[in-house]
């Protein structure tokens, strides 16, 4: 279930800390409903104001007979390019010494043809070896910011055991051998050159992530994590470009967590789950039923990764959802979200850069 916390002040947790947290700390929303009566333990956290194959790997059929390993630790970032916030960013991943980071589209903002210039500015701050895994965004499916093939070249997949298409629809489990997570990375709404690709029940996309999820579920892995550029759930400008299909999918299949970046702010959803009081999740409307007693399905934007910041909507129908919001109106920050993956524990942590006081953190933990 998630321990799921509203807002203060104070310090940034460090890594150390970070670690070895037992409670947690979330983040100031301003303008939302209060949290409903939900049996989540609650505190208080610091604020200051081109079709793709589909996997071939054969199903499991039983439980893993391979314990999980202790701890994972890897990042999330999207929407970086390549100024003095987007450098900051990926020196304080440096500094944390992640495993893996996972960039969930809109890259380098640069020219077409200059995707090797970026992805030096990215290896020269966390090392030519390490694994910046990465999936497509609207400005690098097909342009205009550059194509997601050329910065698969320059970054290419470090991860062993990866399955799909790298950079458009795949998905890995994590550490190889003795997973504690399945992270499963797609794009729907993006065009690689064929047309937007739809996610929608029915669709070859829909079942590969479906397959993908149920799999991980029958091999006894104990966390699921999707990632994709577009979210369809936010406070911010957009509409829910992946579909209703593909949220609700996500949701009915109790993933635990959903990473995404495309706003250029970072929110934090309370737990959903679909039941009695929320057969469906409709975007543009907020349904308090969908809100979950326990368990559930937490999503978490991060588009912080360096690109210049947008405003948040108080008055977004969806707001109630949303526990943590930081944005150029308010709380702003750039930064990355560091999690720490155990058997028992997923810990999300919002850590800003060049000085912003916003924190937000969620504990999510096994039944």
């Amino acid at each position: 279930m998630p321990v799921d916390h509203t807002p203060g002040m104070g310090p940034r947790l460090s890594a150390a800390g970070r670690a070895a947290a037992a409670v947690v700390v979330g983040a100031a929303l301003v303008g939302c409903a209060p949290d409903p009566p939900v049996p989540a333990v609650s505190s208080s956290p610091t604020s200051p104001s081109a079709a793709v194959p589909s996997p071939t790997e054969p199903a499991p059929t039983g439980p893993t007979a391979t314990p999980p390993a202790g701890e994972l630790r890897l990042s999330v970032l999207g929407d970086v390019g390549d100024g003095g916030s987007a450098s900051a960013v990926l020196e304080s991943i440096a500094a944390r010494q992640d495993d893996l980071t996972l960039a969930v589209g809109d890259l380098s903002y640069g020219d077409t043809g200059a995707e090797a210039q970026w992805c030096r500015f990215v290896t020269d701050r966390l090392g030519a070896e390490y694994p910046f895994q990465i999936v497509a965004g609207n400005h690098d499916d097909d342009g205009p910011n550059g194509v997601i093939d050329a910065f698969t070249a320059c970054l290419p997949n470090r991860l062993p055991g990866l399955v799909g298409d790298y950079g458009r629809q795949w998905y890995v489990d994590l550490p190889a051998g003795r997973p504690l997570v399945r992270v499963v990375l797609v794009s729907p709404g993006l065009d690689f050159g064929q047309g937007h690709l739809s996610y929608a029940e029915g669709t070859e996309h829909y079942r590969w992530t479906e397959d993908a999820i149920r799999s991980a579920r029958a091999t006894g892995v104990p966390w699921l994590v999707v990632g994709m550029h577009k979210p369809c759930l936010s406070v911010g400008k957009y509409d829910c470009d992946p579909g209703p299909d593909l949220t609700n999918l996500l949701v009915r299949e109790g993933v635990d967590l959903v990473l995404t970046g495309h706003e250029h702010m970072y929110q934090r959803s309370a737990a959903l789950a679909l039941g009695a009081g929320c057969p469906r999740i409709e975007p543009g409307r907020y349904e308090p039923g969908c809100l979950a007693p326990s368990g559930g399905t937490t999503f978490i934007t991060v588009g912080t990764g360096g690109k210049s910041l947008r405003d948040s909507s108080p008055g977004d129908p969806e707001r109630p959802y949303f526990r943590a919001v930081s944005a150029a109106n308010e709380n702003p920050a750039h930064g990355s979200l560091a999690v720490t993956v155990r058997p028992d524990t997923l810990t999300a942590t919002f850590e800003a850069v060049e000085g912003a006081a916003f924190s937000d953190t969620v504990e999510l933990r096994r039944p």
